[in-house]
């Protein structure tokens, strides 16, 4: 592929700035300059701190292009575990729900895998439900604007096979220590997870026990050390956890199944 003249300024520009992966950057970022002149314009930005997604529009999720729109939740690489560890705990054409959706890159997957025979998703930032309506309108998945279960129709209630929910578990002290990507550029509603990360999670598992099927999971992600917290709030409820992790992606998901 021949080089763009200004690849090695920009690699410069960004290594400068403090991107760990600038040539690959480099190479985005002169894809995405459609014309060539905001080329600089995405480099200074992306200088200033700008999520990359943010710049392209995009983020790759599991294999595929999701498209991310400004302030909204970034896919994160590790979330690939929460969306593997909830396919393998659910049958083929189960009744499923992506909460706190984000710009909808679980359902996205999981249309995917699990070909369900229902499939929504619902969030409370009125920008990430744009997104995600946008990523999964050739699906003809709707995508319902609420507080999580509030959002989403009541005949639903009590017939879900899997409810994936990723959640905001980081501590509310520690959003301040977030990298400038997240914490200046995502929605406030998408990281902070209240004093201990849990708060939204608990609120979480306790709407699932009446949204769940009999057998069905509850399946989000949560930090290491919020693992045995959230195993109480689980088992207090009546589900049956389970934990799955995985060091290279330094990713934990939690499941609370209903039994039945």
């Amino acid at each position: 592929m021949k080089r763009h003249p200004d690849r090695s300024a920009v690699v410069t520009r960004l290594r400068a700035a403090g991107c760990v992966f600038a040539e690959d950057e480099a190479d985005l970022l002169i894809s995405a300059a459609d014309p060539p002149e905001r080329l600089a314009d995405l480099v200074d930005r992306r200088a200033a701190g700008q999520p990359l997604e943010h710049l392209l529009g995009w983020a790759e999720f599991c294999g595929l292009r999701v498209g991310v729109d400004p302030g909204v939740f970034v896919p994160r690489a590790r979330t690939a575990l929460l969306v593997s560890a909830a396919a393998a705990a659910t049958r083929p054409g189960a009744a499923v729900l992506d909460l706190c959706c984000g710009s909808g890159a679980a359902a996205l997957v999981l249309a995917g895998r699990l070909r369900p025979r229902w499939l929504a998703a619902a969030d409370l930032d009125p920008a990430a439900v744009a997104c995600a309506r946008r990523n999964l309108a050739h699906l003809g998945v709707p995508v319902y604007q609420g507080d999580l279960f509030d959002a989403v129709p009541p005949e639903r209630r009590g017939r879900l096979d899997l409810v994936v929910a990723n959640a905001p578990y980081v501590p509310t002290e520690a959003v301040p220590l977030l990298p400038p990507e997240a914490r200046l550029h995502e929605a406030p509603v998408a990281l902070d997870g209240g004093r201990d990360g849990l708060a939204v999670l608990r609120r979480v598992a306790r709407g699932a026990v009446d949204w769940l099927a009999p057998g069905g999971h509850l399946a989000v992600e949560v930090s290491g050390r919020q693992v045995d917290a959230y195993r109480v709030v689980l088992t207090g409820l009546g589900l049956v956890p389970s934990v799955v992790h995985d060091e290279d992606l330094d990713a934990t998901a939690v499941l609370g199944r209903r039994p039945g």
